[in-house]
């Protein structure tokens, strides 16, 4: 029974998510706080813009360092705040982690944890490197202005989420189960799912939308996804319990650090013209007809 309990909470809680979301969802208004309308842009602003190529590359190389610089020193913070949650974690996290371990080996179902290898995939470093790369060039295409924006985050973050999970894994000296010895502090693939997507999910909401009830929906899908990672990568013993959870609490705090590096340098989202402009008065089909008239 207690098998079976333990399969149940996957899809238990992905339909709580869900369903949380959509009440949320349906009660949100329909433009975010924060968002603002599309700027007008006069006639013949951008054929004098034509001229000043060279001072736009400029601006756009400040604005690149800008977004470096807030990037950068938010990721030595981030990984600062890690690598002390890392040294409670190896003091106290044994007496967490051994008994879940040896509860979820022992009841343990076959046909699900291949179901969940499957799953656990998601957070894999090809897969979410693809991700990023196809939203990159999408976005690099779609994006309105500062197109070059979306490929130097994506970008950066592939570089500095490889090297800081990796300096914190030599800081943090700590084996993986018994199953799996080389998953260490914090999961990778945890933190990846959470940062990656969840900065994909910004970047399209901000373009394209920058509704409050696009921006719920998207959250819930980062949530489920990064739920659907950490149970999978706890229910196969690839980590322990408190380095997945661990991996929750890093990814968080470095998308964080990449939505306030992309507002800094971008500003507040705003919102799509099409959705920005007024709905047109409704068409009369037929005059109002003289007064009197049959």
């Amino acid at each position: 029974m207690t098998k079976i309990l333990a399969v149940l909470v996957y899809p238990v809680v992905i339909a709580v998510l869900i369903f949380v979301g959509a009440v949320l969802a349906r009660r949100a208004p329909r433009q975010a706080p924060g968002v603002t309308p599309p700027a007008r842009v006069p006639r013949g602003q951008h054929v004098a813009a034509a001229g000043t190529r060279g001072q736009a590359l400029g601006e756009a190389g400040a604005d690149a360092g800008r977004y470096l610089l807030v990037f950068i020193g938010g990721t030595v913070v981030v990984c600062f705040v890690t690598a002390l949650l890392g040294l409670l974690v190896v003091h106290n996290g044994p007496a967490i982690d051994q008994p879940f371990f040896n509860w979820t080996i022992t009841h343990r179902v076959h046909i699900w944890a291949g179901v969940m290898k499957r799953a656990t995939k998601v957070g894999n470093t090809w897969t979410t490197w693809g991700a990023a790369g196809a939203a990159a060039v999408c976005l690099a295409v779609t994006w309105r202005s500062r197109r070059w924006l979306p490929p130097l985050a994506l970008g950066s973050l592939i570089v500095f989420n490889k090297y800081a999970v990796v300096g914190i894994h030599h800081f943090i000296h700590r084996v993986g189960p018994p199953t799996s010895p080389l998953g260490t502090f914090p999961s990778g693939g945890v933190s990846r799912v959470v940062v990656f997507y969840g900065l994909i999910a910004y970047l399209l909401w901000r373009e394209f939308s920058g509704s409050r009830r696009a921006a719920i929906w998207s959250a819930t899908a980062v949530v489920a996804l990064a739920f659907s990672e950490c149970y999978s990568r706890a229910y196969l013993a690839l980590h322990w319990l408190t380095d997945a959870l661990s991996g929750l609490v890093f990814g968080s705090l470095l998308l964080a650090v990449c939505i306030a590096a992309v507002r800094f340098v971008a500003g507040p989202p705003q919102a799509p013209i099409a959705a920005a402009r007024p709905a047109p008065p409704a068409v009369q089909s037929r005059a109002a007809a003289p007064e009197g008239s049959a």
